[in-house]
C-alpha cells in the first residue's frame, strides 16, 4: 500500500501542485517569479558555489531526461562498454561537482550574516532537499554501478507509465532503498517547485528581444556634480 501511494499517487500529486499553484502564483504574484539573487551581498562566494552547481546539475538532468525520452537511442549509446564507462565517470564527476557547489552555497548562507538574514524557511528547505537529492545521486553512482544501463529497465518504464496514466510500479519498488529515495526525491522537488524560487527556471525574458530600448539617465545631486 505504501509503495502504491509513493510511486503511483504521489507523482501525480506533485505535478498537480506544481501546475496549479505555479499558475496561481504567476497570475496573482507575477513579480515573485524571481531567483531573488543575493549576488550583490557577496559575489565571490556565490560564484564558487553557483557555477559548479549549475554546470553539474544541468548536464545531469539533461542526461536523465534524454534516457527517459529516447530509451532506444540511449541503449545504443551505452551498448559499447567504453562509452558506458565514460558516461559513468562523467556522471559521477558532474554529480560531485554539483554536490560541492550546493555545499558551498549552503555554507555561504550559514556563515554570512547578511545573506542568512534574507534567507527564508522555504529557502532552507529547498537547499536541504537539493543537497540530499544530489548526495543520493552520488551515492547511487558510487555503490550501484552502471545506472546508465539499469535506469532503462527500471526507472524509465515507471516514468513512461506515469505519463500515460497507467502507473506500473513493479520495476521500481524492488530497487534498493537509496535508489527509490532518489527517484522520489525528484517528485519532492517538483512538489516544492511552485512554493520556492525554483519557479524562475520557467520564466524566460523573451520580451527583451522585441522591447524598445530604454534610456537610463543618471540623476545626481548638484553637490555630487561639483565633486565629480
Amino acid at each position: 500500500m505504501l509503495d502504491l501511494l509513493l510511486f503511483a499517487v504521489f507523482p501525480y500529486v506533485a505535478v498537480v501542485l506544481a501546475v496549479v499553484v505555479g499558475m496561481y502564483r504567476y497570475f496573482n504574484a507575477r513579480f515573485s517569479y524571481s531567483s531573488y539573487s543575493s549576488q550583490f551581498l557577496e559575489t565571490r562566494a556565490l560564484f564558487w558555489g553557483s557555477v559548479p552547481w549549475h554546470y553539474g546539475i544541468i548536464v545531469i538532468l539533461l542526461a536523465h531526461l534524454l534516457a527517459a525520452l529516447f530509451p532506444d537511442a540511449w541503449a545504443a549509446l551505452i551498448a559499447e562498454p567504453g562509452r558506458l564507462y565514460a558516461l559513468e565517470l562523467v556522471g559521477l564527476a558532474l554529480g560531485l561537482l554539483a554536490l560541492v557547489g550546493m555545499a558551498l552555497l549552503i555554507a555561504r548562507r550559514l556563515y554570512n550574516a547578511r545573506i542568512r538574514s534574507v534567507t527564508s524557511l522555504l529557502d532552507w528547505v529547498l537547499l536541504a532537499v537539493l543537497l540530499a537529492q544530489v548526495a543520493l545521486g552520488v551515492w547511487v553512482a558510487l555503490f550501484y554501478r552502471w545506472g546508465s544501463a539499469w535506469y532503462l529497465s527500471s526507472i524509465t518504464p515507471w516514468l513512461r507509465s506515469l505519463t500515460v496514466l497507467q502507473p506500473q510500479i513493479d520495476a521500481v519498488v524492488v530497487l534498493p532503498l537509496v535508489v527509490k529515495l532518489h527517484a522520489l526525491g525528484g517528485f519532492v522537488i517538483i512538489a516544492l517547485f511552485p512554493f520556492t524560487r525554483l519557479v524562475h527556471l520557467i520564466v524566460f525574458p523573451l520580451a527583451y528581444l522585441w522591447r524598445a530600448p530604454q534610456v537610463v539617465i543618471w540623476n545626481r545631486r548638484a553637490g555630487d556634480r561639483r565633486r565629480g
